[in-house]
């Protein structure tokens, strides 16, 4: 009398080891990071002791009034005639900085509009503030 069980093999793998090595290495790389990217952008950089270096011909001031009036360098125009305005102005040179300003209650739609007139035209630069009280 031979007592002989039946014996399975077991073939499954225990995925428990697996699991906390991954959380650790992820808990670590997690920790990590900030301080690996904090030591790449590490950027020095220069220092200028002129406030305002461009050339004032270099700018042109675009004006939105509150009425929705357009006035390029004491010039009214209307939205229209900006492009053309604009064109002249900025002539075959399109070096030229863009500064809109704009009364605070002027929608900001207008705004844009100038803005994509003059993106349209190949401004080098866009700039926006607002209008000083006289």
């Amino acid at each position: 009398m031979s007592t002989h069980k039946n014996r399975t093999v077991m073939a499954e793998i225990n995925m428990v080891p697996f699991i906390d090595i991954t959380l650790i290495l992820l808990i670590i790389f997690m920790v990590m990071s900030p301080l690996l990217v904090q030591m790449q952008l590490t950027v020095d950089l220069p220092k200028s002791k002129a406030i305002n270096t461009q050339a004032e011909d270099d700018v042109i001031r675009i004006e939105v009034q509150k009425n929705g009036s357009i006035i390029v360098m004491n010039k009214s125009l209307t939205l229209k005639n900006l492009e053309r305005e604009l064109i002249l102005r900025m002539g075959k040179a399109n070096k030229k900085t863009i500064l809109v300003q704009a009364d605070k209650d002027v929608p900001i739609q207008q705004v844009v509009d100038v803005f994509d007139v003059a993106k349209k035209l190949g401004a080098a630069k866009l700039g926006i503030g607002v209008l000083s009280k006289n």
